[in-house]
C-alpha cells in the first residue's frame, strides 16, 4: 500500500465533503432537530402504565397479586443487576421476588404500585428500598438517535458516493492510474470515519449542552463504542457498493440493512418483554451493539468488562464486512 496516495484520496474525498454544503449543513441540523422533537412529545412524561419487572418470582403468586389489573405490565428477568439497575434509574417502578421486593424510594409511581399490589400490609413481603437518579425517556434515547444518525451517514455516505463514481465513471478513471482498490476504499472509509466521528462529538456535546442528559460512565470508551460502531457500518456500506452502479438500486439495498436494524436494534423503543426471536435477531445487527453499548456507558456507568462483547463482536464485524467488500469489489460494473 502507498500511503502518499491514500493520503491524496483521503484530502480529495474531504475536500469533496465539505464542499457539498447542503450535506454538510444536514448532518449536524438532522439529529439535533430530532432530539429537540422527542425531548418536547416526551416533557409531560410517560403514560400511566405501571411496569413491574419479575426476578425468579412463581407466576401463580405474580398473577394472584396483578390480578387483572389493566394498568400494570409485567416483564420477567433472569439478570439480578440488570433488574436492580433498571429499579434503581426509574425504567421500572417495582420489581418483585421470591419474597420481597425492591422499589426506588424516590419513585411515586413505586410507591403506589406498592399499595395498589398490597406489598406494604403483607408480611410474607420484604421490602428492599433502592435510590438512584430517574432515568428520563430521553436520557434514554439519545444513544440511540445518534448511533442512528451514524447508520445512515455511514451506510449512505460511502455506499451512494462509490455507486455515483462508478455510475459516472470516475472509477474506470482511477482504475487507469497506479492507485489499487484497497488504497481507494481505505480512503474512502478513512474520510467518512474522520467526519462521522467529528459529526457525533459536536451533536453529543450540543445536546448535552441543552438537555442535561445522563453520563455515569467513561467518555474514552463510549467514545471506542462509536469508533467500533461506524467502522462496522462504514464496512457494512461498502459491500452494498462493491459493484452496483445504479444508485437506486444502491438505495434500495440499503434500506434492507436500515430498517431492520431501525426496529430491532432498540434505537426508540426497548426490547424487553418482546418474542425471544426478536431478541436473537437484533444481536446480529451492529446497530444493536453500538447502541448497546453506549447506552451501558451512559446510562449503568458500565466498565470495560460489562461492554467487552459488543466491542469484540464489532471489531469482529468489521473485520468480516471489510474483508468480504474487498473480495467483492470492482472498478466497472459487473
Amino acid at each position: 500500500m502507498n500511503f502518499k496516495r491514500l493520503l491524496s484520496l483521503f484530502i480529495a474525498r474531504n475536500k469533496e465533503y465539505y464542499r457539498d454544503r447542503s450535506s454538510l449543513v444536514w448532518s449536524f441540523v438532522m439529529p439535533p432537530i430530532i432530539i429537540g422533537v422527542v425531548a418536547l412529545a416526551f416533557s409531560r412524561g410517560e403514560d400511566a402504565l405501571f411496569k413491574v419487572g419479575t426476578l425468579n418470582a412463581d407466576p401463580s403468586v405474580v398473577e394472584q397479586l396483578v390480578g387483572e389489573q389493566p394498568s400494570v405490565q409485567i416483564v420477567d428477568y433472569s439478570d439480578r443487576e440488570q433488574a436492580i439497575t433498571k429499579v434503581q434509574f426509574h425504567q421500572l417502578d417495582l420489581l418483585l421476588g421470591a419474597n420481597q421486593y425492591w422499589k426506588n424510594s424516590d419513585s411515586m409511581k413505586g410507591d403506589v404500585v406498592e399499595q395498589l399490589l398490597g406489598l406494604a400490609s403483607n408480611p410474607q413481603w420484604q421490602a428492599q428500598s433502592i435510590s438512584g437518579r430517574e432515568v428520563r425517556y430521553v436520557d434514554w434515547v439519545i444513544p440511540g438517535i445518534i448511533s442512528m444518525n451514524m447508520m445512515f451517514s455511514s451506510l449512505f455516505g460511502v455506499g451512494y458516493v462509490i455507486v455515483r463514481y462508478r455510475k459516472n465513471g470516475v472509477l474506470k478513471r482511477i482504475q487507469a492510474s497506479p492507485v489499487k482498490p484497497i488504497e481507494f476504499l481505505s480512503a474512502q472509509v478513512l474520510s467518512r470515519f474522520m467526519i462521522n466521528m467529528c459529526v457525533c462529538a459536536i451533536v453529543f456535546v450540543v445536546a448535552n449542552l441543552v438537555l442535561d442528559f445522563v453520563m455515569l460512565g467513561s467518555y474514552f470508551l463510549l467514545v471506542l463504542s462509536a469508533a467500533l460502531g461506524i467502522l462496522a457500518l462504514l464496512s457494512m456500506g461498502l459491500i452494498v457498493a462493491a459493484r452496483l452502479s445504479s444508485e437506486e438500486l444502491a438505495n434500495g439495498l440499503m434500506n434492507l440493512f436500515v430498517f431492520p436494524m431501525m426496529l430491532l436494534s432498540e434505537v426508540w423503543f426497548s426490547l424487553d418483554g418482546a418474542p425471544q426471536w426478536m431478541v436473537t435477531a437484533s444481536q446480529f445487527l451492529p446497530l444493536t451493539h453500538m447502541v448497546q453499548a453506549a447506552r451501558s456507558v451512559m446510562l449503568d456507568g458500565a466498565g470495560p468488562a460489562e461492554i467487552s462483547h459488543h466491542l469484540l463482536i464489532l471489531t469482529a464485524m468489521s473485520a468480516v464486512f471489510l474483508g468480504l467488500s474487498a473480495w467483492l469489489f470492482r472498478w466497472r460494473e459487473s
